[in-house]
């Protein structure tokens, strides 16, 4: 009896050990929000790390983090360095700039995991007071972090902290 009840637990750890690396290697997060704002003021917001980070939900959950920009003010080469207790550390980066339609970055994650994903924000203007804001978050996902994922949902974890940020974005665009 002890047996069988092993070699079933065993077989379905290896279920479940062979369902996760069967998952893509990669993942991809998106989320849109219709903004009743220009995309040109929009656009400011994202292209202008300074700026990002008072809509950004992710310096607010740990104000004790230090931070510091480099690079030009905006666009391509703008850069915010960050380390945190509960934010770990990295760099984010802006690495296209197109006003007022998109801005891509590389995120680099130092701790407190090592990984390098990428963030797009593509701006679709509806009329002079209209914008359709598609947010997209890339990156590798490792064995570990797919194993992971057979019982977290990546998807609903950082869709929900883009759906934060592009709110914020929100009503953040539309008081002006």
């Amino acid at each position: 009896m002890t047996l069988t009840i092993l070699l079933v637990l065993l077989g379905a750890v290896a279920l479940l050990l062979l369902y996760a690396a069967r998952q893509p290697d990669r993942f991809r997060v998106t989320r849109t929000a219709v903004i009743k704002a220009p995309a040109a003021r929009i656009f400011a917001l994202i292209d202008d790390l300074q700026s990002f980070n008072t809509w950004s939900p992710y310096l607010s959950r740990d104000p004790g983090a230090k931070g510091s920009y480099s690079g030009p003010a905006n666009g391509v080469g703008a850069a915010y360095a960050w380390q945190g207790r509960k934010s770990g550390s990295g760099t984010m980066t802006i690495t296209h700039s197109e006003a007022p339609v998109r801005v891509a970055m590389t995120l680099d994650f130092v701790r407190p995991v090592k990984a390098q994903h990428g963030a797009e924000f593509s701006l679709q203007a509806e009329g002079d007071n209209l914008t359709i804001v598609s947010c997209v978050l890339r990156g590798p996902a490792p064995y570990l972090s797919r194993l992971m994922g057979v019982v977290v949902d990546r998807d609903r974890i950082i869709g929900k902290d883009v759906e934060t940020g592009l709110a914020n974005l929100k009503r953040l665009t539309e008081r002006r």
